[in-house]
């Protein structure tokens, strides 16, 4: 019954009743392609017939001739929502700002109209929301529907014919039609591979993931191979490619990228959304009974390898390990990039604050009480903590390609050797470790088989390649220790006791890095306050620029001029990502990335979202504000105050240590579900010192599957945000570092942890509604303030310290609580 209420109250706003001196004047009722599924039945006088077309449509509507008629529908992936068509001559055309807000709003992505007509009716696609939508998504062969009202579940959608027929064609039919663009050509010749790999056996599949051989998140130009074949270049994502088929599955950070740089023959599979399936169900559904699918063995970890696996044994399914060459390096061929070479270089111990030994010694404790006398380090952060070295081989990541062995008594390095400079090399002799080709290492992990080595692997990070190599060996040591013994006198000379084992455990390494030392600590916070300095001039100079100067900056430009302020402070190296430059729609874009011609302008029309961050020879940094230099509009100043409100809770959390991070997300979106919204992304990850921004093993986000503990020392970001579609985008970031708090009990003896901030920056007051804020939040924003004046106003000069005395000024409600007097002075 509420999707009937909704629906006639649409109508009743929109659709006027026909004149009392019309022929046609009596009451039309609606007729519904399920009329049962909504239990509808509507009085509001009509002047002819409305289609009304739910998601679950079986039946055929007829128009009042019944000669029109919907057929072979199809249905359009829309999160609470279903589709009317309404006849052309009984719209009554009107702005969705000026619909009362108690009903579902009509909008368009079109300045000119609020509806389009096909051939004689207008498809509206209705939401109770009550929120306006921004930029409809193309429905039929390029055309735009406008307007929605919702319920869960997928809607069916209908194009329109010739004449008064209304007809659904599938998106199949549509896109034929469509098919005036050139082929894929790496497409195809990814295909043509398939029959190369093994004589006589073709693949029917091949999946490309976005990871490199080291699981990395961000990596080397040369192994962006998902990028390369789909053009997609988001961070996380998995490509399939069949035969006849190319899909890319990602999450809801990149769904708006994707759809704008995925060409014509991909499909989108929106990953964690109802209905999608998984990669691996897919090649079930999709893929016929021994069908064969292709991985390269280097670029999928130990478990995601099994699981692939068994999940198409159900299916009688194979999966072919391709080992001699990766298929898109062939396909890419010369044009790929060349494998990055720059040296290492240590990292000094006033900033690693343990040296390798002690950090080798507690490594090998380790293995000791695990039973484990091997230890394979494949993360590429995990091997520049562990040998304090850092490397240049990927952008934004000071980190080198390479993997440490670790024995009882020994430890290997395997890089290329011509990234080992003298210093590096007397730095690795001193701590008892020693060079071996970057190449080298499968002969190796063969070798630990050989010497009968219990090797420690985390199947989450090691390759099937690798954890394959072991396996195999450990199988030829048995088989050939069975033929020994059928020759010996005494067969206690050779037990199985004695040869070697897999032992499958979390990495050690990730843990032990993740909680960071004091000396780690002292140079985080150091190296965020001299990037506060860097972005308070930066502020300055923007705000200058736009208001004052009344010009109008491309995001590209900003991004320019942010490295630029941050390259002019001490021990500064590189950005930590690319800079997320979003102003007004692109804002919408989680991990958008502004390019020349084609990015947009930073004004004082719209909001605009800038997530940045910078690699300091002492720490990481990671922040982000969002601002409006001209007049926001209520929404937007509503949902920026959910969202503060949200960073405000995570920030003030007391939890007792061990806590995992996920129960801590929804402090971080109460206020938004308050009125029916979220986001759809992680709300705090975990920052590297001097090294990776985004660092496991802890993370505070709505999925629970982390059961990671917080602990003191270990330092997470605090980044609540909101994201209209095609409209703007709210994000609000500083990082955090967890401490113990001192707590009036300690119930059961456990300990209590809390948050310190190591950002300071200010967040823009004019964004906020006073009205939606209590006394303790406004008190909050208050004291963050002084502290971002006291901590960073001695490091700046000229217009950035009045920028920043300004910025940083107390605020209160009209008829709130007075300003300390302390506070009152500042204010002043």
């Amino acid at each position: 019954m509420a999707r009937a209420a909704a629906v006639g109250s649409f109508l009743s706003h929109h659709i006027p009743a026909p004149s009392c001196s019309s022929s046609s004047s009596t009451t039309t009722t609606i007729r519904c392609a399920l009329a049962s599924s909504l239990s509808f039945s509507s009085s509001v006088p009509l002047p002819a017939q409305v289609f009304i077309i739910p998601s679950s449509a079986k039946k055929t509507p007829r128009n009042n001739n019944g000669t029109a008629s919907l057929s072979s529908a199809e249905t359009f992936s829309s999160r609470n929502s279903m589709l009317l068509l309404v006849p052309k001559s009984s719209l009554l055309l009107t702005d969705s700002s000026s619909s009362p807000s108690t009903s579902p709003s009509l909008s368009s992505s079109s300045s000119s109209s609020p509806c389009v007509a096909y051939s004689g009716f207008a498809a509206l696609h209705l939401s109770t929301n009550f929120t306006q939508l921004r930029g409809m998504r193309k429905l039929f062969s390029g055309r735009q529907a406008h307007g929605t009202i919702g319920f869960k579940g997928k809607t069916t959608v209908a194009d329109a014919a010739g004449g008064d027929s209304v007809v659904a064609e599938p998106r199949s039919k549509r896109r034929a039609a469509k098919k005036e663009f050139t082929p894929d050509q790496k497409l195809l010749g990814l295909r043509k591979l398939f029959d190369s790999v093994t004589p006589g056996q073709n693949l029917d599949a091949y999946i490309v993931p976005s990871e490199d051989a080291h699981q990395s998140e961000f990596m080397a130009d040369c192994y962006m191979r998902r990028g390369y074949i789909s053009a997609f270049t988001g961070s996380a994502g998995t490509a399939v490619v069949t035969n006849d088929k190319a899909a890319l599955w990602t999450d809801g950070r990149y769904f708006l990228q994707a759809e704008g740089q995925l060409g014509p023959e991909w499909t989108l599979m929106r990953a964690g959304t109802p209905g999608v399936p998984s990669v691996n169900e897919w090649l079930k559904e999709t893929l016929p009974q021994g069908a064969r699918i292709g991985i390269d063995p280097f670029l999928f970890s130990s478990d995601a390898g099994d699981e692939l696996k068994n999940a198409l044994a159900g299916k009688d399914q194979e999966l072919v390990l391709v080992y001699e060459s990766n298929l898109v390096d062939q396909v890419w061929g010369d044009a790929r990039p060349s494998p990055p070479s720059a040296p290492l270089r240590v990292h000094d111990l006033k900033y690693a604050g343990v040296d390798v030994a002690t950090k080798l010694a507690s490594l090998r404790k380790e293995l000791g009480g695990a039973g484990a006398t091997a230890i394979v380090i494949t993360m590429l952060d995990e091997v520049a903590w562990l040998l304090n070295l850092r490397g240049g081989d990927v952008p934004h990541s000071p980190v080198a390609y390479a993997y440490v062995v670790v024995e009882l008594e020994t430890a290997f390095l395997f890089v290329e050797e011509s990234k080992v400079t003298p210093e590096v090399a007397a730095h690795l002799r001193e701590a008892g470790v020693s060079v071996k080709p970057y190449t080298a290492l499968i002969s190796d992990i063969k070798r630990l088989a050989e010497d009968g080595a219990k090797l420690w692997l985390d199947g989450s990070r090691v390759s099937v390649a690798i954890k394959n190599a072991f396996s195999d060996a450990c199988l030829e040591y048995y088989e050939n220790l069975a033929s020994v013994r059928s020759h010996l006198a005494d067969g206690n000379e050779a037990t199985e006791a004695n040869g070697p084992a897999a032992l499958h455990r979390a990495s050690p390494v990730g843990l032990v890095k993740a909680i960071k030392n004091a000396a780690e600590l002292d140079g985080m916070r150091q190296a965020h306050l001299r990037d506060a300095a860097a972005l308070a001039e930066f502020w300055a100079w923007l705000e200058h620029k736009i208001v004052f100067e009344k010009q109008a900056i491309s995001e590209v430009e900003v991004a320019n001029e942010l490295e630029q302020f941050r390259a002019n402070q001490f021990g500064f190296l590189d950005t930590s990502f690319d800079t997320i430059s979003g102003s007004g729609a692109n804002g919408a874009i989680v991990h958008y990335r502004a390019e020349e011609g084609t990015c947009g302008q930073v004004d004082n029309q719209k909001l605009f979202l800038l997530d940045s961050g910078a690699q300091y020879v002492d720490g990481t940094t990671d922040i982000t504000r969002t601002v409006h230099f001209g007049t926001p509009s209520p929404r937007q100043k509503e949902c920026f105050t959910r969202v503060l409100q949200g960073h405000i809770g995570v920030d003030t959390a007391v939890f007792p240590e061990n806590t995992p991070g996920f129960v801590l997300d929804v402090f971080a979106r109460s206020s938004l579900w308050k009125i029916g919204l979220d986001y759809r992304h992680g709300t705090g990850h975990g920052v590297g010192a001097a090294l990776n921004v985004h660092e496991g093993p802890q993370s505070v986000s709505a999925r629970y599957g982390n059961m990671t503990g917080l602990q003191a020392g270990m330092v997470i970001s605090n980044e609540p945000g909101y994201y209209e579609d095609r409209a703007f985008g709210i994000r609000i970031e500083n990082l955090l570092v967890i401490r113990e708090e001192e707590t009036a009990n300690r119930y059961g003896g456990v300990t209590f942890l809390g948050f310190e901030r190591l950002s300071f920056v200010p967040i823009q007051t004019k964004l906020l509604d006073l009205q939606l804020m209590s006394d303790e939040e406004i008190n909050w924003l208050n004291d963050y303030h002084a502290e971002v004046w006291n901590k960073v106003s001695p490091l700046v000069k000229d217009n950035a310290k009045i920028w920043l005395q300004r910025n940083t000024r107390p605020i209160s409600r009209p008829g709130g609580p007075a300003l300390s007097e302390e506070l009152a002075a500042v204010s002043k």
